[in-house]
C-alpha cells in the first residue's frame, strides 16, 4: 500500500467572510507542476519517488461527510495531505484521525486562533474548528503559531482548552518543535503576512515570512501523521503568487509526511 493519499476538499461553505477558497486545491497542484520549481524538498527529498497517490479532488456539500471520507481514505491510506477549502474542514478531518490515533497532537499554524464556541450562530465556521476538536478531546495538546487576532472571547477559550499559544507580539516558539505523541500539521495560508501570500480573504498584516514557516515545519521532532494546507482564496490572488507560496509549503509538508 503507498504510503501517504494527496487530495483536495473543495468546500468554503464555512467561510465567513468571502468564498473562493474551494477553487484552491487545483491551482496549487498546477503550481507545483508548473515546471517553476523542481520536485526535491528542502532537504533533498524527492517527490517523484516517493510512494504517494493522488486521491483527487472532491466537492463537498454536506459538511459533516468530511469526516466519513476521511475515515474511507484512511482506509487506503495510512496517511493524508489535504489541500482545502477553508479551515472548517480541519475539525472532521482530525475527528477522523482520532479514531485511528489514541492520542493525537495538534500543530496550527494560522493568524486566527479558530476558537470561537461559535461564530454568527454556527459552530462549523471556519472561525470554530479548533474549539470543536479540543472540546471533544481529540487531541491531547494543540500549539499555535503565529497568532494576531486574539480577542477576550478566544483568549478564554485558550485558556479553557490549555492551548499552547503563540501570538507574533509574544515571538516564536524555541525550536525544535518536540511531539510526544502522533501530529497532525494545519497550516493555514494567512499565517503568511500578506506581502508574501495576499491571495487570501483574511489579510491581517505584520505575520510570518515564508522562511519561518518552513524553518518551523523543519524543526517538528516527532511522526507526522497527516497534514492539510488552508485558506487560498485564488479570487484574492495577485498573479498567482499564493498558489505558488502555497506549492512551496505544500512541497515541505509532504517532506515531513514520508
Amino acid at each position: 500500500m503507498e504510503a501517504l493519499g494527496i487530495r483536495g476538499i473543495c468546500y468554503d461553505s464555512g467561510s465567513s467572510y468571502l468564498k473562493g477558497p474551494a477553487g484552491a486545491p487545483t491551482l496549487i497542484r498546477k503550481a507545483l507542476r508548473s515546471g517553476m520549481m523542481n520536485l526535491y524538498t528542502e532537504t533533498l527529498g524527492d517527490l517523484s519517488s516517493w510512494e504517494t497517490s493522488d486521491l483527487g479532488d472532491f466537492e463537498i456539500q454536506n459538511y459533516l461527510d468530511i469526516e466519513g471520507l476521511t475515515r474511507e481514505h484512511l482506509t487506503r491510506k495510512p496517511k493524508l495531505f489535504t489541500l482545502g477549502g477553508d479551515h472548517s474542514i480541519t475539525y472532521p478531518i482530525v475527528k477522523a484521525y482520532a479514531g485511528n490515533h489514541q492520542k493525537l497532537d495538534l500543530l496550527q499554524i494560522d493568524a486566527h486562533p479558530d476558537l470561537y464556541q461559535h461564530y454568527e450562530g454556527d459552530p462549523y465556521s471556519h472561525a470554530c474548528p479548533f474549539a470543536r476538536i479540543m472540546e471533544e478531546g481529540l487531541a491531547q495538546r494543540l500549539v499555535q503559531v503565529g497568532i494576531r487576532t486574539l480577542n477576550p472571547h478566544q483568549k478564554e477559550q485558550a485558556e479553557r482548552f490549555g492551548v499552547e499559544m503563540y501570538t507574533m507580539p509574544g515571538g516564536l516558539p524555541e525550536l525544535p518543535l518536540q511531539f510526544s505523541n502522533p501530529v497532525y500539521v494545519s497550516v493555514d495560508i494567512d499565517a503568511l503576512d500578506p506581502a508574501f501570500a495576499p491571495g487570501v480573504s483574511h489579510r491581517e498584516s505584520g505575520g510570518l515570512t515564508p522562511r519561518e514557516v518552513i524553518t518551523l515545519l523543519q524543526s517538528i521532532e516527532g511522526e507526522v501523521v497527516g497534514a492539510d494546507l488552508v485558506e487560498y482564496n485564488p479570487l484574492r490572488d495577485l498573479d498567482g503568487m499564493t498558489s505558488e507560496v502555497g506549492a512551496k509549503l505544500m512541497k515541505e509538508l509532504l517532506g515531513l509526511l514520508l
